[in-house]
Parts: C-alpha cells; structure tokens; sequence
C-alpha cells in the first residue's frame, strides 16, 4: 500500500522556540562581532506554544510537520543528556502522533551546542562520533515515534557561502575604495578573532553556517552516513536522508558547461551521503541563471521577494526532474517558500510549486512530501524578524497568532 504523500510545513528549532542558550548561534548573537545585529531571544516562543502552532497545522487539514530537535538542548555539555528538554520533545512527537501529523524530525539544523564547535565543530574528524551517538541517543528515546528522519539540514551550505563570498568580493572587484579606514578594518578583525577565541576557543569557529573546506564538507557526509547506519540499526523501519538546498540552475546561452559545473558542486558532489540514506530532502526557493562570468542578477522588472530571490516558483518542477535525472530514490521537499507580506503572492507561490509536484508524480517521479517553509514568521538568521516566509504571521510584541490564508490553502492541496 503506497504512504500517504505528506503535505506540512517545516520549521527550524532555533528559529521558534527561544532562549537557546547553549547554541553557538545564541552565543553569536551576543557577541560584538558575531554576524547577528539582532538576538533571537524569545524568538516565537514555540517551546511553550508548540501545541497551539502543531493545533492550527492540524486544524488547516495538514499532515506532517518537519521540526528540528536543538541538540544544545538535549546535550548542553559533552556527555551531559538533558532530561527535561528529552521529554519535551518526548510530549511534543506524542503530540503530533496523537493529532495524525506525521513529524518529519531534523538533527541539526544549522545550530549546535558551544562545546561541540569548542572541539572543532564541523571541520574536525571528532564531530562525526559526536554526531552519531546523539543520534543514537535520540533514536533511542524515540523509537517508537519516528518514521521520517533528516540527519542534517543543508548539507551544502558551507559550499554556497563559499560561493556567495567569492561573489561579493569579485562584485566588490577587488580594489580598495577611497575613504576606507584600512588600519580600523584590521583593528576590528583582530577584535573579531580575539573575541572568538573568547568564546569558542579558536580564531575562526567551525559552526554549520561558516565557509567550509573540502575536508569539512567529507566531515559532513562522513556524519550523515555513521548517523544512518546507526538509525537503521536502532528503527529499522525509520527512512534517514540529509537535506540539500539545491537552486534552479539555468544558463545564458554558451554557458551550459558553466551551469553544469554548478550543479555538480551544489548536487553531484553530495550523492555519496544522498546515496547513504533512504530519500534526499530537496529545499528550492528561486533559480540562477550562469552567464559567462557567473551569476546574473534577475532580469529588470521582474519580482523579487524580500529576501532578494527572484520570484520563480516553477524552479521546484525543474529541481526535481534534475534531481531524479541524477537520483532515483525518493524525493522530500523539506523546504520551498516565500518571503513576502502580500499573501496572496504566498497562495499563487504554492498553487504553482504545488501543480509542478503533481506533475512531477504524474510522471512517475517519487515525490513523497511537500513541507512549506515556513509555519509561522521566525527568526531568520542575519535577517532576524524582517522576513515573512510564514503560513502564519506572530505579533512581535503579544506572540499572537495570526493564520494566513495561504495555510489553509495549502491545507486544501491534494496530491495524488
């Protein structure tokens, strides 16, 4: 008998639930020079609301709910498991079994614990047994109540923040600007690497979201695939795969080699890990273009949503075929979104990534679930709490919930 196709939303632990003191994005966030002008701090307060936010995922007539455990909660110290943040989780994946919402569960999605990053965080050869025994750990307080496990979320991200970095300097094309303060440049990157030695014990941290060596990016896969062999051995019947935010990739003409190129470092070079698991989780949100000498920008006039992407919802259908060209097994889309404050460009996003699914299934491609990004407007990183990607607005002062018509949109999608 075929699974029903899960159709929910996604949200990411960090991002809702507040006070991860622990974390090394929470301890960012309070350093001078950390990347985070803004601090999460009570972020959507979904530790304590989490039943009325999985109660209007439920009520909208959705059936999945991709979260994230904060694995700075569950081991705060080394070694150190933490009872009551291992039955929150507990109450909360009861929860959503109780209420026929099938959670998708993440390891880590981009935070961890401090001490993790202390010991070398994801460029040291250690981390791959760290990860594995807390994924031991929680596989083993949770056996019962899994069936859907991503290890880590966005494996690639080192790679693209490469990528976005080289960008910035070629655009900034190298030369140095009248009136810039150069000795001041160097103070403040002293201070900078004076300030994480302070807390993380070395110069340049190697937190998930930071700019990643070949050898990291073996780390990565190398804890992807000790975490599933480890949860087919504790849940047999549990399906593991890592998540990849992977783009639309296209090219201007006599560009394809260029693009191919892209796709075989932003994909190709993670099928060892992809092949490790039971399905990829796919996260798309625009496409790129690649012309002759990289990226162009989205053509003039076209829309644009608050984080800058070109507005393209017909990237999902096209990300997936090339998925499935190169991988055969199942798909999930972990994440496919919008930012924006016009809801009604959220509805008509939906309405066209979801028909490209249907299409996609139709063809006989094993698209097996489509998670919206995001539940509710969250803490989105750098750009803290100006992005609107949610189903459902928060007000920032009351933590009031407003449901947008988009969730019951979504909640009215059948996929077959």
């Amino acid at each position: 008998m075929e699974e029903k196709f899960l159709l929910g939303a996604a949200s990411a632990g960090h991002q809702v639930e507040g006070y991860n003191t622990n974390s090394d994005i929470w301890a960012q966030e309070q350093m001078k020079h950390g990347g985070y002008p803004v601090k999460s701090g009570i972020a959507c307060d979904h530790y304590r609301r989490w039943k009325e936010d999985i109660d209007l995922l439920k009520g909208a007539g959705l059936n999945a709910y991709r979260f994230s455990l904060e694995w700075a909660r569950i081991e705060p110290e080394e070694g150190v498991f933490d009872k009551e943040a291992t039955e929150h989780y507990r109450e909360v994946l009861q929860y959503c079994r109780d209420n026929g919402i099938e959670p998708v569960l993440t390891l880590v999605h981009f935070s961890c614990p401090v001490w993790l990053i202390k010991k070398g965080g994801w460029e040291a050869d250690t981390t791959v047994e760290y990860f594995r025994r807390y994924a031991e750990y929680v596989c083993t307080q949770y056996k019962d109540l899994l069936h859907y496990i991503c290890t880590l979320n966005e494996a690639n991200m080192g790679y693209l923040i490469n990528l976005y970095m080289a960008m910035a300097k070629q655009q900034a094309g190298g030369a140095l600007q009248i009136g810039m303060d150069i000795e001041a440049m160097a103070r403040e990157e002293e201070e900078r690497k004076a300030e994480n030695i302070q807390v993380f014990g070395c110069e340049e941290p190697a937190v998930f979201v930071s700019p990643r060596t070949d050898h990291g990016n073996q780390v990565i896969m190398n804890a992807h695939i000790a975490a599933v062999k480890m949860i087919h051995e504790i849940i047999p019947d549990a399906k593991a795969g890592i998540t990849l935010s992977v783009r639309d990739i296209q090219w201007a003409d006599g560009c394809e080699e260029k693009a191919r190129k892209a796709w075989e470092a932003e994909f190709l070079q993670f099928m060892p890990a992809v092949q490790a698991g039971d399905f990829v989780g796919i996260q798309n949100y625009t496409r790129c273009v690649i012309g002759e000498n990289g990226e162009l920008p989205p053509e003039e006039g076209r829309e644009v949503t608050e984080m800058g992407y070109e507005y393209y919802p017909e990237g999902l259908e096209h990300v997936l075929r090339t998925v499935h060209k190169d991988y055969k097994g199942d798909i999930l889309i972990t994440e496919n979104g919008i930012g924006t404050l016009d809801d009604s460009r959220r509805v008509e996003f939906i309405r066209t990534a979801v028909d490209g699914v249907r299409s996609c299934r139709r063809d006989g491609i094993p698209v097996i679930g489509y998670c919206y990004w995001t539940l509710m407007d969250n803490y989105e990183w750098q750009s803290a709490y100006s992005m609107h990607f949610g189903l459902i607005g928060v007000d920032r002062e009351t933590m009031e919930r407003h449901p947008r018509e988009s969730l019951y949109f979504l909640g009215k999608q059948q996929i077959r």
